[in-house]
């Protein structure tokens, strides 16, 4: 058996023992802190690597102010916090930064390990999930060490339950918000598929307003008209298909933050109506294509990013928007009904501020604001009742000016109406943009 170091050798005499006691539990408390401050540490290593050390291609550490430093500025908190309060902040601290540490390495650095190996920041991502399993580890231990028992057994399990309860609401509602609103600005397909497109094509590029550089598909036109198919070079390559069968020139590209394509990335798309922008700039230029005839099609947010392009400037000729939902708390809040809305109304409203931080802008205008203006583009929506999260479509189309359509499709799936009648789906938006498109030399 080893011996006990000297500096906490056993006790002798009840005095001694009080003492002994005293100096195992600082020396525990100095081994936790020690931990705790190590893991936190590490969290915020990550937070600079991602923002200042490692900026995604076309960005720079200057462009990442606020989603570095109000996390790391949160980060401190947390360490000068731990190291002067009691068990049950000390846990509660441990457990939120280890639930956000684990989502923060295993939203990036895992996806991008995982889909096309590891680089750059992902190493310090990856070194945030062992430290964030090892704060919530902590956690447990100080709040079980910590647990009262001077009190009647029905109190002692009613507050723990209550306390519970309370710890899922928070969980769910607030971290989940942040958690959601970190994953949507870091996870995004880094890989660009095989092309599939039926008809031969171009590898181009184009920059955006603001500096950065798109990769993508182009098929030649035969009819003196093309179409811009949003968003990335996966999705829309049956709609792709579909329309270059019937002469159209075909533009698919990855997204700012997506597969070859510069910038950071965001699920919601904001600040993707650049990207559109640049895309019919680039069509312009295009000798096969003839001027006013311009058209997109967008999928899901690649829909609502079509309705605010198009009415934000006059470049596209005719859009078709398929599955279009809501991108910002003011739209979610009249897209849910009540009292659904104000049930999750702390995460919608987290989810918002999260997605505001991490992606370093202010949210986009309401689409219920900007669907007036496209007029008169002539417009068709497409939307599945029965898929959920569309459907704002009957409120778009009635907000909408003249000339305008809409298509519901009961039996599909989000974004599937091309899957559910692929035969009548052709037909509809190809007679769409031939009508728009081929039937008058000039667009809007």
């Amino acid at each position: 058996m080893s011996e006990i170091p000297q500096s906490v050798a056993a006790p002798e005499t009840p005095t001694e023992s009080w003492a002994f006691g005293s100096r195992l539990a600082r020396l525990s408390s100095t081994r936790e802190s020690t931990v705790a401050l190590g893991a936190l540490g590490i969290t915020a290593l990550h937070i600079a690597d991602d923002s200042f050390l490692h900026p995604e291609p076309g960005t720079s550490a200057s462009d990442h102010l606020p989603s570095g430093l109000i996390p790391l500025a949160a980060v401190a908190v947390a360490v000068v916090a731990y190291r002067r309060s009691r068990a049950g902040i000390r846990a509660t601290i441990a457990l939120v930064v280890g639930l956000l540490a684990l989502v923060i390495g295993g939203t990036s650095a895992g996806y991008d390990a995982y889909t096309v190996g590891p680089s750059g920041d992902d190493y310090t991502g990856l070194l945030a999930i062992p430290a964030g399993l090892l704060l919530i580890g902590l956690g447990v231990r100080t709040l079980w060490r910590s647990r009262r028992l001077d009190d009647r057994l029905w109190r002692r399990y009613l507050r723990r339950a209550l306390l519970a309860v309370a710890g899922l609401v928070v969980g769910v509602q607030i971290l989940g918000g942040v958690a959601f609103g970190y994953g949507s600005t870091h996870v995004m397909r880094q890989y660009v598929p095989t092309a599939n497109l039926g008809a031969s094509h171009e590898d181009v590029s184009f920059t955006t307003s603001d500096g950065l550089q798109l990769e993508g598909w182009y098929i030649p036109s035969r009819n003196g008209a093309a179409v811009i198919a949003f968003p990335g070079r996966s999705g829309p390559q049956r709609h792709a298909r579909m329309l270059a069968r019937n002469g159209f020139g075909v533009l698919l590209f990855d997204r700012r933050g997506e597969g070859e394509s510069e910038g950071d990335s965001n699920l919601f798309g904001w600040g993707g109506e650049k990207d559109i922008h640049a895309a019919v700039d680039f069509l312009r230029s295009r000798r096969d294509v003839e001027a006013g005839r311009i058209g997109g099609i967008g999928f899901s947010v690649g829909g609502e990013l079509m309705l605010q392009a198009a009415a934000q400037a006059d470049g596209l000729a005719a859009i078709v928007s398929d599955g279009a939902g809501t991108r910002t708390l003011s739209e979610d809040l009249q897209d849910i009904p009540s009292p659904g809305r104000w049930i999750g109304f702390p995460f919608l409203a987290t989810k918002t501020a999260a997605v505001a931080l991490f992606s370093n802008s202010a949210p986009p205008p309401k689409l219920t604001d900007l669907v007036p203006r496209i007029a008169p583009t002539p417009l068709l929506l497409i939307w599945a009742p029965s898929s959920g999260g569309e459907d704002m479509n009957p409120a778009y189309y009635r907000l909408a000016g003249r000339p305008k359509a809409i298509w519901a499709i009961p039996e599909a799936g989000h974004t599937q109406g091309i899957s559910a009648r692929p035969k009548e789906y052709e037909r509809r938006v190809v007679e769409f943009f031939e009508r728009a498109l081929l039937s008058k030399g000039e667009g809007r």
